[in-house]
């Protein structure tokens, strides 16, 4: 019998405007929307839609479309976003589709994975989602970092090059340059498909690889537009604040197998979720071996829940061309 597996998308899927729609037209995601602005204590519905800029630290000036976008893809404020959206889309779904097999998410994602599964409630995923992107903002301030994309090289590949720039991956002792300076480390921290990897770390020591990547096979090596060095040791500042914030949370048993980012593998232990939560910010998020176990547990469709379309595209990339796919991010997809 074929399983269908809801996939949640991560930050770098926001785009001012989002959710609008499904505000206007669609009873249950407005509802979902209403009840996270006052949750949070400000409309994070107006900074989604780019109204304005919102308030309680969204920080910015609304107005013009540039300013809304700055304002939206400021951390705290992202995550939050792409959480309501996820939520708000999968409570418009819930009466019309079929309930997932399996769940999975792409790093923020995973909260919204978990909240579809019934292991968090939607106040307490989005009360901790908030934390989490103040936290990782702070975090990007006090350790100031940078990622790259990597195209066209092997995983083994681009974790040596990693390793090589580092000078002892895995630790936050730096590394001299050939000039005497400190270039900090560098790690893979997304293994989005093959032959897609993002790496993160210090701000020397990604450049370094990214100079480095053409003469070791990689057809490109591309600077990301990120305020922090995400899914790597610089974001150890976030890992007390977030880890006292889990221990407190009620994390229920999952009603279907949660795929986790840390380990690729599926789980319905409240406690071992509660650990990888921490880990995930630190840790690389294995998102090409989390759907080939996906696939190997017996998914043949996989939905999109939420902003965008990249994960169908990674799913595409990852398992085979003709896998199905769908994605559900707006009011027109519930009718197609």
């Amino acid at each position: 019998m074929a399983k269908r597996a809801y996939l949640f998308p991560g930050q770098g899927s926001q785009s001012v405007g989002m959710g609008a729609d499904l505000y206007e037209h669609v009873p249950a995601a407005r509802k979902v929307m209403d009840e996270a602005n006052t949750i949070l204590g400000f409309s994070i519905t107006d900074i989604m839609f780019g109204i304005e800029s919102g308030g309680d630290g969204a920080g910015g000036a609304g107005g013009a479309e540039t300013d809304a976008a700055a304002v939206l893809t400021q951390t705290q404020n992202t995550q939050p976003a792409l959480f309501v959206h996820s939520m708000a889309m999968f409570s418009a779904m819930k009466d019309r589709f079929a309930q997932p097999d399996m769940v999975a998410g792409h790093s923020l994602g995973e909260y919204s994975a978990l909240c579809a599964a019934g292991a968090l409630s939607f106040e307490d995923a989005l009360r901790t989602v908030r934390l989490r992107g103040e936290l990782m903002a702070t975090a990007g301030k006090v350790r100031p970092g940078a990622m790259a994309a990597i195209l066209n090289m092997e995983d083994a590949d681009v974790e040596a090059l990693c390793a090589e720039v580092s000078r002892g991956l895995g630790t936050l002792s730096s590394a001299p340059c050939e000039d005497g300076a400190d270039i900090g480390i560098v790690q893979a921290a997304n293994y989005n498909s093959p032959g897609q990897i993002v790496i993160s770390g210090d701000v020397k020591a990604v450049a370094r690889a990214v100079e480095l990547a053409p003469e070791r096979g990689a057809r490109r090596a591309i600077l990301l537009p990120v305020s922090g060095a995400f899914h790597s040791p610089l974001m150890d500042f976030a890992t007390e604040g977030l880890g006292k914030a889990l221990a407190a949370l009620s994390i229920n048993k999952p009603t279907c197998p949660v795929f986790l980012n840390v380990t690729a593998e599926a789980s319905l232990d409240p406690d071992v979720i509660r650990q990888k939560l921490v880990e995930q910010l630190t840790a690389p998020v294995r998102w090409a071996q989390t759907l080939l176990a996906m696939q190997a547990a017996g998914a043949t469709q996989y939905v999109e829940v939420g902003a965008g379309k990249v994960l169908s595209g990674l799913v595409k990339r990852t398992l085979d061309r003709t896998t199905e796919t769908s994605a559900f991010g707006t009011a027109a997809d519930l009718d197609t």
